[in-house]
């Protein structure tokens, strides 16, 4: 699976984003997928995941109630919709594929890595 993130961007904080991550070479729909991300000089964190269907998500305690991630199987393609964005959200935001959502969201097994897209949030 070919992973290609995109929709990132400088943003005032309280602003939003959506990212979007197309993919492409296999079943979309055969895999769940997940948003990390990266500050400098730290380690990539788990921002959230979602199952195959799309019935079941996961989120990082540092982005509930303002992500919100979605997908959508006859475009093959995953979204994160960040909102009440904070300084603290800046990073460069990987989307993965693996095999359960579950799996995703603790970073064990990512199956596949998109490159990542930048999002600065500004203060």
């Amino acid at each position: 699976v070919q992973l290609q993130a995109s929709g990132g961007g400088l943003v005032q904080a309280g602003g939003s984003l959506r990212l979007s991550c197309a993919a492409s070479g296999r079943t979309f729909s055969a895999y769940a997928m997940g948003w990390f991300r990266q500050a400098p000089g730290k380690e990539r964190d788990f921002v959230a995941a979602i199952s195959r269907s799309g019935g079941t998500t996961y989120y990082s305690d540092s982005v509930k109630g303002r992500f919100t991630i979605s997908r959508d199987n006859a475009k093959n393609t995953v979204y994160l919709q960040m909102n009440s964005l904070k300084f603290e959200d800046t990073a460069v935001y990987y989307c993965a594929a693996g095999r359960q959502a579950v799996v995703i969201a603790s970073g064990s097994t990512i199956d596949y890595w998109g490159k990542g897209t930048q999002v600065t949030v500004s203060s």
